[in-house]
């Protein structure tokens, strides 16, 4: 599925967060076993429908389930943003991103956690990047944002955060 930026928009970044292939594999057998479970299985083509139905389905869900993580300026002059899914914080509100690798990101979300936090995170992606929020206005603390190329979201914030970026 490609995404039409408008041509007012300009993008530093982007990743849609995929699910991993293990996820899509089974998604595909839970399809296939709703094939097999909601019709009889001595009819091989109805079968084979509600499959392919179901596996249709099941696509649609994971695809709608995969957030757009991107940091973009939205209209001329209007600054940019990071969006992680549905949220987004302009740039100027944040400090600078840390890209946490796969440890961290475990660390991060289990004792490091800060409960005010807002996070944007899917299991197979298991790195990240941690933004700190410097709105003293904001109670939010950081963003915590899923993202398979960290250090290169965390490049477009600082570049975005940065003189000539900045704005």
């Amino acid at each position: 599925m490609v995404e039409a930026v408008s041509e007012a928009e300009q993008e530093r970044f982007r990743e849609r967060l995929w699910p991993a292939p293990w996820v899509w594999g089974g998604g595909a057998l839970v399809a296939l076993t709703l094939g097999v479970v909601f019709v009889p299985a001595t009819d091989l083509v109805a079968a084979s429908v509600v499959a392919v139905v179901a596996l249709g389905a099941v696509a649609a869900l994971l695809a709608w389930w995969s957030p757009v993580v991107r940091v973009v300026e939205p209209a001329p002059g209007a600054g940019l943003w990071l969006q992680a899914g549905d949220a987004r914080i302009p740039v100027v509100a944040l400090g600078p991103a840390v890209p946490l690798d796969a440890p961290t990101m475990r660390h991060e979300l289990g004792p490091g956690l800060d409960a005010r936090s807002h996070r944007c995170i899917r299991g197979w992606v298991a790195s990240g990047v941690r933004v700190p929020v410097t709105d003293p206005r904001d109670p939010v603390p950081y963003w915590l944002v899923s993202t398979r190329r960290p250090e290169r979201l965390a490049a477009a914030l600082a570049a975005a955060t940065g003189p000539a970026g900045a704005g």
